[in-house]
């Protein structure tokens, strides 16, 4: 064993420890969406008497958490995104309206002198003064306030002896006096006098303006640092009142501009079916490769368990919360993890075939790593600029995906080049093996590759017939989109989604009726063969949604269980749009910057015009078959962008070497382009069977959005394979046919076709 396969034998095994470690010491961290519960994001805005800032912001959220703590929620999660907003997340709270109602109140406590009332309803007056009804609902007069929620030490609801619930308030600090030169204040008017009254206002509203006791004597007031709120509340009314007095009040107003609710029996079948098509799709995956490549393709085998080990401890190393999203992301990248171990396999087929008598398989493999560098470089980094783009653009479960699958690609990197060379290695020196070449599975050039070698297509000859099916293909989709238009998901239009699962199946036609019987006339009422009913539309509250809920078991539907309840604020809405855009026109930038520096502009120009040529056809299938288009099909459709380049980098990979070979001979730059491509299509169909493999077992088992997330990418693998050879390819014949291009010397004729060698050369 040489030096240097020792070293990524102890790598290897190093990493697989720590890994294993992890596993049996670090629980994973769901999220919501997994283990049911409620997300809230608020946003803060300016008030009265402070400016939405971070670190106005900052105070807010630990308001927050204060009073998250005081509703008893186990594990629960607050963190501040961006400048101005809290995202709040309540385990196993399925029934959030409380909740909701009471941490995205202000709860600006301030106690005010009643100046007198005012029957013109007047509004506010200079020198302080403001004009609020009383509970009673007479308008007061108020004076500026003479103390703050900030002065009340503690608060506790209670029922007083003939008052019924109250709130007792102890003060802090400087609240004593205040109060009590308050009270003295109000003392001095005659019993009977408004100005004898002092008004407690919790967010503009006067909650109680009781009048100081005729026993307390004018400039004297109430000492002792305590005094009881008292008015018309119930039980629930003065608790929730003394939550928020001992929480405190927030520094700034907050608006509540999106709420999930996940049921937890949602999570748990999405879970299983995430599970189960792992497993499944993970055992397809080896068969096929042990099949294709024999005694190395075990070794791969053996390495994508270990990814699947690795890739998933390095998610419980940096602590990142697995969510749906993320595990289809996640279950997404062992698939593609095959594609680097194909590429070497590939390569190293190509130097055993080419090596001539003294050829080893010790020598192919070494140049099959050698060789198939450069392409396994350019085409993670793509797929990692999308999974980045995810990261920095996007938020909630979709950032998650973009996280577990930059580390799928990392990792999947780590597991070929390290891992399997690692194993490999000395397999492919015994003895036995060099005797029995065809065992190993790089004795031959495969069925595929010696099939095309055979007929030797002339592709880029018919690159005019390509381009026209793929002009035709997006007219297609363009008409499905203006004719059927795009079925927005709620993340993107604002309202509010909710799912409910019926025991009693309906028909979309019932159960379209019963939600307009409520009054939503407008909504967009979807079912699933499995009985979830979805239910969109603009604003509608608790109320409303109640009522959908019992029309739905009037109208046949048995229990009816709610799985999943989704508000987006319109601004939020249009804010997710513009990023999503936002997020589409950087990956095109990034992608084409960065193949123009990898290789020729023309190239780069060709491989992104094919990338924006799949993504509108994915559009286009789902504006046809009005599937939802949300922050799933975002991430999905990231990664195709991902994808697709991935395939025609791999392609223009090999054609530049082509170009740069040495016996090029003035050979045209289209018959390079179509030798290139017949060589890189056994690795692009064995790539895809592997994904495919995973995608189609994520769609058969998975619940609704896994099932569109794995709609996305199965279109876009079958779209993307075509369009790096049929579109991508003839795209950069046509660019370096231009002045300045490989072949734009006018007049030269192309030599008859010259078959590929094993080697790749012409």
């Amino acid at each position: 064993m040489s030096r240097a396969t020792a070293v990524r034998v102890v790598l290897a095994l190093v990493v697989l420890a720590v890994s294993g470690w992890l596993l049996a010491t670090r629980p994973p961290r769901l999220g919501l969406d997994l283990r049911g519960g409620t997300q809230i994001v608020l946003e803060t805005r300016d008030g009265e008497f402070a400016e939405a800032t971070a670190a106005t912001t900052d105070e807010a959220l630990e308001v927050l958490r204060r009073r998250v703590d005081e509703l008893g929620v186990s594990e629960p999660t607050l963190a501040r995104s961006g400048e101005r907003r809290i995202i709040v997340e309540l385990p196993g709270i399925t029934e959030p309206a409380e909740a909701v109602r009471v941490i995205g109140r202000t709860a600006q406590l301030t106690f005010h002198p009643v100046l007198g009332v005012d029957p013109a309803a007047a509004e506010p007056r200079p020198g302080g003064e403001i004009v609020l009804p009383s509970e009673s609902g007479e308008r007061l007069r108020l004076g500026p306030a003479a103390l703050t929620g900030q002065q009340v030490d503690s608060a506790t609801a209670g029922i007083g002896e003939f008052t019924g619930w109250q709130v007792s308030l102890d003060f802090r600090d400087s609240g004593g006096e205040s109060w009590r030169k308050l009270t003295a204040d109000a003392a001095c008017a005659s019993p009977g006098d408004p100005s004898r009254r002092v008004a407690i206002v919790l967010d503009q509203e006067v909650i109680s303006s009781p009048q100081v006791n005729e026993d307390v004597a004018c400039g004297a007031g109430i000492a002792g640092g305590r005094t009881q709120i008292t008015g018309e509340f119930t039980e629930a009314e003065a608790k929730d009142l003394a939550l928020l007095v001992r929480a405190g009040g927030l520094p700034v107003p907050v608006e509540v501009i999106e709420q999930r609710t996940v049921g937890p029996s949602l999570g748990e079948s999405a879970i299983d079916a995430s599970a189960t098509a792992a497993v499944l799709g993970m055992i397809a995956t080896m068969l096929f490769i042990v099949a294709v490549y024999r005694f190395v393709g075990g070794v791969a085998a053996v390495a994508l368990l270990c990814y699947g080990v690795i890739s998933y401890a390095a998610l419980l190393a940096i602590g990142a919360t697995l969510t749906l999203p993320g595990l289809a992301g996640f279950v997404l990248a062992i698939g593609m993890a095959l594609d680097a171990n194909v590429l070497v396999f590939e390569r190293a087929r190509e130097e055993y075939a080419a090596g001539g008598p003294r050829r080893s398989l010790r020598t192919a493999m070494r140049a099959g790593f050698a060789n198939a560098w450069s392409a396994i470089a350019d085409s993670n980094v793509t797929t990692l600029l999308a999974g980045g783009l995810l990261f920095l653009l996007a938020s909630g479960p979709v950032r998650g995906f973009g996280v577990t699958l930059s580390i799928g690609v990392l990792v999947s990197m780590f597991t070929a080049l390290v891992l399997t060379r690692a194993l490999a290695t000395p397999l492919v020196n015994a003895r036995w093996l060099e005797h029995r070449p065809n065992w190993s599975g790089l004795g031959g050039i495969g069925w595929v590759r010696r099939r095309l070698e055979t007929r030797n297509p002339d592709i880029m000859g018919r690159r005019r017939l390509w381009l026209a099916i793929s002009v035709a293909a997006v007219v297609l989709a363009l008409a499905g989109v203006a004719v059927r238009g795009l079925n927005l998901g709620v993340e993107f239009t604002g309202g509010r989604l909710v799912e409910y699962a019926a025991t009693a199946p309906l028909s979309a036609d019932a159960a379209r009726d019963a939600v307009e019987s409520t009054g939503l006339e407008r909504a967009v009422v979807n079912t699933s063969g499995d009985g979830n009913i979805s239910v969109r539309a603009g604003e509608f509250g608790d109320a409303t949604e109640a009522e959908v809920r019992s029309a739905l078991v009037q109208a046949g539907g048995g229990e009816i269980e709610r799985l999943r309840d989704e508000k987006i604020g319109p601004t939020l809405g249009e804010e997710l749009r513009r990023n999503a855009l936002i997020a589409l026109a950087v990956a095109l930038a990034a992608q084409l910057a960065y193949l123009a520096i990898r290789f020729r502009w023309q190239w780069g120009t060709a491989a992104v015009l094919a990338m924006f040529h799949d993504v509108l056809l994915v559009v286009g299938v789902f504006a046809w078959l009005g599937r939802p288009i949300d922050g799933i099909f975002l991430a999905a459709l990231l990664t195709v962008i991902g994808y697709s380049v991935n395939d025609s980098v791999v392609n223009f990979d090999r054609i530049r070497e082509l170009v740069r070979a040495k016996n090029r001979r003035g050979v045209p730059f289209a018959r390079l382009v179509n030798t290139g491509s017949l060589q890189t299509v056994p690795r692009t169909v064995n790539t895809g069977l592997g994904a495919v493999f995973i995608l189609t077992a994520l769609a058969v088992l998975g619940e609704d959005s896994l099932v569109d997330f794995a709609l996305v990418l199965l279109i876009g693998i079958v779209v993307g394979t075509y369009s790096t050879v049929f579109l991508a390819a003839p795209l950069a014949v046509v660019f370096e046919r231009r002045p300045g291009g490989l072949d734009a010397r006018p007049g030269q004729p192309e030599p008859a076709r010259v078959a590929s060698s094993g080697s790749g050369t012409v």
